[in-house]
Order: C-alpha cells, then sequence, then structure tokens
C-alpha cells in the first residue's frame, strides 16, 4: 500500500461514517498520511480528524473514535491508534509490503512522483520586483504549482509600487551578480537559502566536496545512474521487494532503508508545500536530505566478489532508483541539470 492508497483508504472512511450518519461534513478532497511526529506511533499518522472536527460539531477525538472501526477493517491495515487530540496512527499488515508499494510507486510516476490536484484551477498571481533573485524564485514557485494541477501568472511591479504593495514576493536579493558561477550554481544559490536569508553568491557553490549541498545532491543523482548502468551490464534490473536476511547486518541495513524512505514518502507533502507557501528553499532542503540518506544504501546495491545477483540486490537498486527519480524531478522544478555523469 502506497501513501496516495492509504490517502485514499482514510477518505473511504471518511466517507463510510458520513452514509452511515456518523458525520455530517462534505468530504475533504484529499486527505494528507505523514510519518508519525513525537508520541505517534505505527507507519503513518492523519490528522483528518482534527480537520473535520469543526464543521463536524464534533471534539477530534470523537471524530477519530468514528473513523477508526471503519479503518481496522480496510484491506492492508493491521492497527490504528489514537493519539494526541485526534492524531490516527496507522499500522500496515506487512511492512515489506508498505516498501515496496513506495517505491514501485515512484518507479511507476517517475518524475511525476508528487504530483497532485491540490491547486487544480487555481492562478496563482506572483508579484515580483525586478531583481533577480525574485525572478529565479518565482520562476521556480511557477513550476512547482504546476505539479499541483495550479497555474502561475507572474507579475512585475512598477518601481513605485514596490514599496507600498502587499503580497509581493519579496526574497531577500542577492549581494551581487550570481552569472558568474554558471547556471546550476546560481540557482542553487539564489533558491536554496528560506527567502528571508541572505544568499552567499561564493565559489562554495561549485567546489566537489561533501560541505557543499549542491554537489551531495547531484552525486547522488549521478552515482544512482551509475549503478544502474552496471547493474545492466551485470544482467540485473530493480525491482521492488524485500531486501533480505543478512543476520548482523540486516538491522543496520533495515535502519538505513527507513531513514530513505522517510523523505521518499514526504516527497509529496513537500511539494504541495512548496506550492502552497511560494517556497523552493523547502524542496531545495528536501533533496539534500533525500541525498544524505540515500548514501549508506549504496555500497550494497551491486553484488561483490563472486556473489551473483539476487533478489536483495535488485530490491536495493529499486529503491536507489527511486530516489534519484525524486532528486532528479526535485532538480528539475528548481531548474537544475541533473547530471548522468558527475
Amino acid at each position: 500500500m502506497t501513501p496516495l492508497d492509504l490517502s485514499r483508504t482514510v477518505l473511504d472512511a471518511v466517507r463510510c461514517a458520513v452514509d452511515a450518519g456518523e458525520l455530517s461534513v462534505d468530504l475533504p478532497e484529499r486527505v494528507v498520511v505523514d510519518r508519525p511526529g513525537p508520541g505517534g506511533c505505527g507507519d503513518f499518522a492523519t490528522n483528518v480528524a482534527l480537520r473535520l472536527a469543526r464543521p463536524a460539531n464534533e471534539t477530534p477525538l470523537r471524530v477519530a473514535e468514528i473513523l477508526r472501526p471503519h479503518l481496522v477493517t480496510a484491506e492492508g491495515i493491521q492497527d490504528v491508534v489514537i493519539t494526541g487530540p485526534g492524531f490516527l496512527n496507522i499500522s500496515l499488515a506487512a511492512r515489506d509490503d508498505l516498501t515496496a508499494g513506495i517505491i514501485d510507486d515512484i518507479l511507476t510516476r517517475g518524475t511525476a512522483y508528487g504530483h497532485s490536484r491540490a491547486l487544480a484551477g487555481q492562478v496563482v498571481v506572483l508579484r515580483v520586483p525586478y531583481e533577480v533573485r525574485a525572478e529565479v524564485v518565482a520562476d521556480a514557485v511557477a513550476r512547482i504549482v504546476a505539479t499541483q494541477g495550479g497555474r502561475a501568472e507572474i507579475a512585475h511591479l512598477k518601481p513605485d509600487d514596490e514599496d507600498r504593495s502587499t503580497g509581493v514576493l519579496r526574497p531577500v536579493p542577492a549581494p551581487e551578480d550570481p552569472a558568474p558561477l554558471g547556471p546550476d550554481a546560481a540557482q542553487w544559490a539564489l533558491l536554496h537559502p528560506a527567502a528571508h536569508d541572505r544568499p552567499r553568491i561564493s565559489a562554495d557553490h561549485l567546489v566537489q566536496r561533501e560541505s557543499n549541498p549542491l554537489f551531495r545532491v547531484r552525486y547522488a543523482h549521478a552515482r544512482v545512474r551509475s549503478l544502474s548502468r552496471a547493474a545492466h551490464l551485470l544482467g540485473f534490473t530493480a525491482e521492488p521487494g524485500d531486501n533480505g536476511d543478512h543476520g548482523d547486518t540486516d538491522a543496520a541495513e533495515q535502519t538505513a532503508q527507513n531513514t530513505l524512505l522517510t523523505p521518499l514518502t514526504a516527497h509529496p507533502r513537500i511539494l504541495t508545500t512548496a506550492a502552497t507557501q511560494h517556497a523552493p528553499d523547502r524542496l531545495a532542503r528536501h533533496l539534500v536530505t533525500v541525498a544524505d540518506a540515500l548514501f549508506p544504501l549504496l555500497p550494497g546495491v551491486l553484488p561483490l566478489g563472486e556473489e551473483k545477483p539476487e533478489a536483495a540486490h535488485r530490491a536495493r537498486l529499486a529503491l536507489a532508483e527511486a530516489a534519484g527519480t525524486v532528486l532528479a524531478g526535485g532538480l528539475s522544478l528548481l531548474g537544475i541539470d541533473a547530471p548522468e555523469h558527475l
């Protein structure tokens, strides 16, 4: 079961409760599921009960209690625990199925993974001053808004209007011309910091070292592409599934896998947040998180020595390619090249 499947399952539970007369609310267009926060448990959590409480004229806890029986009987769900004011924490029936489902969803949808209809039919007007960073941020926001089904229009302010206009996309200006950095590093230098932070226009963005976040993201993608080419030469391809049991190393590998699955699962939410808050920096920092979580898994993707390619290698390659797909899609939205070689 993928996060999208689970979101639909939760929405079906709401529909069942409404049809049974247990809740009197309009069905939401979408339901967000995410990793449990502090105090949560299980594989996923949703705040749908908190969202529906006011229109239902009920407490969030009561709404959660109404929805729980409809969820625990759904296919693929093992248990549902209510925590806090009314969060529904969902444990899936099979961990391997969860992992394979997420990876398969990413590989099937490709760089369209995370795209939704959250802003369907909406026209987002981005009012920007004539300034290089504002232009670059607006351009990236427009691409991200499109992934959520919306359409962005960029309106430039007249110099006389800039001081008294409200609702303007006005990030802290670049201290100098970023063009000498080249197109990719310049884009990153302007988009990676939050809008209220002054961007650094320095050669640090060009160095190929671990200290450079842009290098880590692009290098992680290039490593995945290299592993895919090597796997092809060895005669195997990616296939979501069980990574296998490797004794003492299994727990460490499972922890590393879970660390990567967390940002991969969160990717759709990150895109929606970046679109609605006009914050491409959210996406840029998310890509750094994905890349950093990917690196520990890469050495085990290919067979070593006399090993033959097995199901575990195909599963690890699938996970790596899923992460590479998210990195490629995110870099493209930021207007940055995702290299095949680096």
